[in-house]
């Protein structure tokens, strides 16, 4: 078995103190391995998003270890958490977060030359990835100029662009179509496939059907999950 892209090991997230602490998640420990897609699901308030911004070091547990690529980020220092974030980690989020400035090319390199990559390096790695992802023909298209799924399979390079191989995506299809959403959900079961890593919250069955296992959460604790193939089930 590979070395998990991603680690939990009895993670708490207790929110402040005393009679008003909100216990968002209770002990959760889960591995998600490269080239593997996992959806994470359940109600409202549930630590749902805790759980992602946990994954994606933007928060750090009460209690309880999270590993990135065999890294422990416990014991990092602020800057090499920050370093660990920008070169490993990618996130798409639901409203795409794209630089309206910036052609899809730009802001794909964006994290290359944010990591001080020269620009015209990072802008071909960019141009290539999306050629992948068949979108060459957009490469030097305005955020304003793409469609929903574009855009959203825009973000997915940006989060997947140099050596980062562990992908988060919060409700990336909320915003799209049917149609769009599955097309949106293809491209993120690809890149998986080609070896990424991907934690995937979502509130649809349908698309947690993309997923290997499905994850469920109930209260900050982990009840349920499935395989993939197995429907997930709806909540009340």
């Amino acid at each position: 078995m590979s070395t998990p892209m991603l680690r939990l090991l009895e993670v708490t997230r207790v929110h402040g103190s005393g009679e008003t602490a909100v216990h968002a998640l209770r002990g959760i420990s889960i591995e998600v391995h490269p080239g593997e897609l996992v959806a994470v699901m359940g109600p409202s308030g549930s630590g749902k998003s805790t759980l992602l911004n946990l994954a994606g070091a933007l928060d750090r547990p009460t209690s309880g270890e999270v590993e990135i690529a065999g890294v422990a980020l416990g014991g990092l220092k602020p800057v090499d958490l920050a370093r660990l974030r920008r070169r490993r980690v990618g996130v798409v989020f639901q409203d795409y977060n794209l630089v309206p400035s910036l052609t899809a090319a730009e802001n794909i390199a964006l994290p290359l030359e944010l990591d001080g990559e020269h620009a015209l390096v990072a802008r071909q790695e960019a141009r290539a990835t999306l050629k992948d992802l068949g979108l060459g023909g957009l490469a030097d298209r305005f955020p304003d100029q793409l469609s929903g799924g574009q855009q959203q399979r825009v973000a997915i390079a940006r989060a997947l662009i140099g050596e980062r191989r562990l992908v988060l995506a919060d409700e990336p299809t909320g915003a799209l179509d049917s149609v769009t959403g599955e097309e949106v959900l293809g491209v993120l079961r690809a890149r998986c496939d080609g070896g990424a890593a991907g934690l995937l919250v979502t509130h649809e069955p349908r698309h947690a059907a993309w997923a290997d296992r499905v994850v469920y959460l109930r209260d900050g604790v982990m009840v349920d999950g499935s395989v993939a193939g197995q429907p997930a089930r709806a909540w009340a």
